[in-house]
């Protein structure tokens, strides 16, 4: 039903290995086949790439990282190579101007009237790449897939036709087939387990959550699992022991093992940036409590079934939302139900459909000129 029926391409800086399920359900869905381009994070991102595609070809890029922070520049060696050898009839790229060699394929492509789609988080107002040259930008591309609809809204808002505009929620696990796991019942909220998964690096924020919970009255501190590996875990361990003895680093986690820890937690919080783990919580019948970050979050958190914090290095934000969601313990499982429904709408076949939307979209305007 949501199958593309063209080769295709995707481009992309690089392949996490929690984009795996996404790709690989891309892939089942490209009959004629699926290429993936994609080169290696810098050291310094704490990333653990994927190396192995099962239902697609998987080429290596040669990133050459430029700069850094605000000055941050990207150029990827050998992609029209990769163009002349794939010859993909359709291809879809990272919707992002920091991305030198992203002209020379468009060009490529559109010499050979075939369709791009550019993919991205959105046009923010508060972006140094804005006005012409960002609407200019946009412009190279035949279709859009935003993150969100708050991303739709900003293309849109820049100029971008609406209706060549695409949305496709991040999500990383399947549309649930299986009832959602049966939790007893809360009345204390020292009986609460909070959940934290993701890499363990500055930029996730895991010491405001041990910080934040620190600062909880005795009678509401729960239980803290944290969930994941990476460069800061040494630091955090040692923050946890004199901070909030109450916290159990897991290390990585992954399949049935780290589905365990979901059944068995009861409130999930992401304080700092990434939000792919909100979508798999949910699936959990989780409530959850996630920083704005990137604006991908809108889409999965709402009042019935979380919080979203907002932007700051300040632990009394969080240990406020943290104060509401652990006085009404009971209640956490109804939010959490609520997490279950929405994730039935928001994962990854819903993710492949936007981008069969897109692709099939982009290809009308060139077997149609004149549409």
């Amino acid at each position: 039903m949501n199958q593309i029926p063209v080769r295709l391409g995707v481009q992309q800086r690089i392949f996490p290995i929690y984009r795996t399920p996404f790709f690989e359900a891309l892939g089942e869905a490209c009959p004629q086949g699926l290429s993936l381009f994609a080169g290696l994070p810098r050291p310094n991102e704490a990333v653990e790439s994927q190396f192995i595609l099962q239902h697609g070809r998987l080429v290596t890029a040669k990133n050459l990282h430029i700069l850094g922070g605000a000055a941050y520049f990207l150029w990827q060696r050998g992609l029209l190579e990769w163009l002349e050898v794939w010859q993909p009839e359709a291809l879809v790229m990272e919707a992002n101007p920091r991305y030198l060699s992203t002209p020379a394929a468009v060009r490529w492509m559109h010499e050979r009237q075939r369709p791009v789609v550019g993919w991205g988080l959105g046009a923010p107002k508060s972006a140094s790449w804005r006005g012409r040259s960002w609407q200019r930008f946009l412009q190279r591309f035949d279709a859009l897939i935003a993150y969100s609809w708050r991303g739709a809204e900003e293309y849109a808002a820049s100029g971008y036709p609406q209706e060549r505009i695409f949305v496709a929620p991040n999500a990383v696990t399947a549309r649930p087939t299986q009832p959602p796991p049966l939790r007893p019942a809360l009345a204390d909220a020292r009986q609460v387990t909070v959940l934290y998964v993701g890499r363990l690096q500055p930029r996730k924020r895991v010491d405001l959550l041990l910080r934040a919970c620190a600062a909880l009255p005795l009678s509401l501190q729960p239980q803290v699992w944290i969930v994941g590996d990476g460069p800061e875990r040494q630091e955090l361990e040692t923050l946890a022991d004199s901070a909030y003895p109450s916290t159990r680093f897991w290390g990585a986690r992954y399949g049935h093992e780290l589905d365990d820890l979901f059944r068995k937690a009861d409130l999930f919080v992401l304080p700092g940036t990434g939000g792919l783990a909100v979508q798999q919580a949910m699936s959990f019948a989780l409530p959850v409590i996630v920083a704005e970050a990137d604006g991908t979050q809108v889409d999965l958190v709402r009042p019935e079934n979380g919080w979203m914090l907002p932007p700051s290095d300040d632990p009394q934000a969080l240990t406020g939302l943290l104060y509401k969601a652990l006085t009404d313990p009971a209640r956490l499982r109804e939010m959490g139900a609520a997490s279950f429904q929405i994730v039935d709408v928001i994962n990854l076949e819903g993710m492949v459909a936007a981008f069969s939307q897109a692709v099939t979209a982009a290809l009308k305007i060139y077997q149609n000129p004149l549409g």
